[in-house]
Protein backbone atom coordinates (compact mmCIF):
# COMPACT_ATOMS: atom_id res chain seq x y z
CA UNK A 1 0.00 0.00 0.00
CA UNK A 2 1.41 3.39 -0.96
CA UNK A 3 1.95 5.99 1.71
CA UNK A 4 0.08 9.26 1.32
CA UNK A 5 2.23 12.39 1.38
CA UNK A 6 2.13 14.41 4.57
CA UNK A 7 2.27 18.20 4.45
CA UNK A 8 4.19 20.14 7.07
CA UNK A 9 4.37 23.88 7.43
CA UNK A 10 7.67 25.64 6.98
CA UNK A 11 8.72 27.92 9.88
CA UNK A 12 8.01 31.51 8.93
CA UNK A 13 5.41 30.47 6.35
CA UNK A 14 1.75 31.39 6.33
CA UNK A 15 -0.75 29.60 8.46
CA UNK A 16 -3.22 27.43 6.60
CA UNK A 17 -6.19 29.83 6.53
CA UNK A 18 -8.16 31.80 4.05
CA UNK A 19 -6.53 35.06 3.09
CA UNK A 20 -8.08 38.19 4.55
CA UNK A 21 -10.29 39.97 2.05
CA UNK A 22 -8.42 42.70 0.25
CA UNK A 23 -9.91 46.20 0.42
CA UNK A 24 -11.35 47.21 -2.91
CA UNK A 25 -11.23 50.56 -4.58
CA UNK A 26 -14.51 52.42 -4.21
CA UNK A 27 -16.79 52.84 -7.19
CA UNK A 28 -17.35 56.27 -8.77
CA UNK A 29 -21.00 56.25 -7.70
CA UNK A 30 -20.03 55.56 -4.08
CA UNK A 31 -17.55 58.42 -3.89
CA UNK A 32 -19.95 60.72 -5.77
CA UNK A 33 -22.66 59.92 -3.24
CA UNK A 34 -20.35 60.58 -0.31
CA UNK A 35 -19.37 63.95 -1.80
CA UNK A 36 -22.99 64.94 -2.49
CA UNK A 37 -24.01 64.04 1.06
CA UNK A 38 -21.07 66.01 2.45
CA UNK A 39 -22.01 69.08 0.39
CA UNK A 40 -25.65 68.83 1.44
CA UNK A 41 -24.82 68.44 5.13
CA UNK A 42 -22.31 71.32 4.99
CA UNK A 43 -25.27 73.49 3.97
CA UNK A 44 -27.47 72.07 6.76
CA UNK A 45 -30.04 70.88 4.23
CA UNK A 46 -32.43 67.97 4.39
CA UNK A 47 -32.77 65.40 1.63
CA UNK A 48 -36.16 66.90 0.78
CA UNK A 49 -34.78 70.43 0.36
CA UNK A 50 -31.94 69.46 -1.95
CA UNK A 51 -34.02 66.92 -3.85
CA UNK A 52 -36.78 69.49 -4.40
CA UNK A 53 -34.39 71.98 -6.00
CA UNK A 54 -32.79 69.24 -8.14
CA UNK A 55 -36.16 67.90 -9.30
CA UNK A 56 -35.78 64.40 -7.84
CA UNK A 57 -37.43 62.53 -5.00
CA UNK A 58 -35.76 62.46 -1.58
CA UNK A 59 -35.70 58.65 -1.83
CA UNK A 60 -33.76 58.82 -5.11
CA UNK A 61 -31.29 61.34 -3.67
CA UNK A 62 -30.81 59.10 -0.63
CA UNK A 63 -29.98 56.14 -2.87
CA UNK A 64 -27.52 58.26 -4.87
CA UNK A 65 -25.84 59.44 -1.67
CA UNK A 66 -25.51 55.84 -0.46
CA UNK A 67 -23.91 54.79 -3.76
CA UNK A 68 -26.86 52.57 -4.72
CA UNK A 69 -27.87 54.42 -7.89
CA UNK A 70 -25.77 55.39 -10.89
CA UNK A 71 -27.17 58.82 -11.81
CA UNK A 72 -27.01 60.17 -15.36
CA UNK A 73 -24.78 63.13 -16.16
CA UNK A 74 -27.90 65.31 -16.40
CA UNK A 75 -28.94 64.23 -12.90
CA UNK A 76 -25.45 64.86 -11.51
CA UNK A 77 -25.50 68.35 -13.04
CA UNK A 78 -28.93 69.03 -11.49
CA UNK A 79 -27.72 67.85 -8.07
CA UNK A 80 -24.54 69.93 -8.36
CA UNK A 81 -26.61 73.02 -9.24
CA UNK A 82 -28.97 72.39 -6.33
CA UNK A 83 -25.94 72.31 -4.04
CA UNK A 84 -24.46 75.52 -5.45
CA UNK A 85 -21.55 74.00 -7.32
CA UNK A 86 -20.76 73.19 -10.94
CA UNK A 87 -20.55 69.82 -12.62
CA UNK A 88 -16.85 70.48 -13.33
CA UNK A 89 -16.06 71.33 -9.69
CA UNK A 90 -18.02 68.35 -8.38
CA UNK A 91 -16.26 66.03 -10.85
CA UNK A 92 -12.84 67.35 -9.78
CA UNK A 93 -13.71 66.85 -6.10
CA UNK A 94 -14.90 63.29 -6.68
CA UNK A 95 -11.81 62.47 -8.77
CA UNK A 96 -9.54 63.79 -5.98
CA UNK A 97 -11.47 61.77 -3.38
CA UNK A 98 -11.05 58.65 -5.55
CA UNK A 99 -7.30 59.26 -5.88
CA UNK A 100 -6.92 59.78 -2.13
CA UNK A 101 -8.91 56.65 -1.25
CA UNK A 102 -7.03 54.58 -3.82
CA UNK A 103 -3.67 55.64 -2.40
CA UNK A 104 -4.80 54.80 1.14
CA UNK A 105 -6.02 51.37 0.05
CA UNK A 106 -2.79 50.55 -1.76
CA UNK A 107 -0.68 51.79 1.16
CA UNK A 108 -2.63 49.69 3.66
CA UNK A 109 -2.69 46.51 1.56
CA UNK A 110 -0.74 43.80 3.38
CA UNK A 111 2.22 42.30 1.65
CA UNK A 112 2.67 38.60 2.05
CA UNK A 113 6.07 36.97 1.73
CA UNK A 114 6.33 34.06 -0.68
CA UNK A 115 5.76 30.69 0.91
CA UNK A 116 6.99 27.22 0.13
CA UNK A 117 5.54 23.80 0.83
CA UNK A 118 7.58 20.77 1.67
CA UNK A 119 6.04 17.43 0.81
CA UNK A 120 7.18 14.49 2.87
CA UNK A 121 6.76 11.38 0.73
CA UNK A 122 8.42 8.87 2.90
CA UNK A 123 10.42 8.74 6.07
CA UNK A 124 11.72 12.32 6.19
CA UNK A 125 12.40 12.68 2.46
CA UNK A 126 11.59 16.31 1.63
CA UNK A 127 10.92 17.24 -1.97
CA UNK A 128 10.93 20.98 -2.55
CA UNK A 129 8.57 22.18 -5.23
CA UNK A 130 9.67 25.34 -7.01
CA UNK A 131 7.51 28.42 -6.59
CA UNK A 132 7.34 31.90 -8.11
CA UNK A 133 9.94 32.68 -10.80
CA UNK A 134 11.59 29.27 -10.36
CA UNK A 135 8.31 27.53 -11.19
CA UNK A 136 7.82 29.73 -14.23
CA UNK A 137 11.33 28.92 -15.50
CA UNK A 138 10.90 25.19 -14.96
Amino acid sequence: MAEHPTLHSIPGGREDRSPAPQPREPLWREVLGQRLRELRRDQDETLAETAGRAGVSPQYLSEVERGRKEPSSEMIAALAGALGTTLADLTEQVAEDLRRQSILIHMSAPTTPPTRLTIITGPDKPQHRPTGPVLMAA
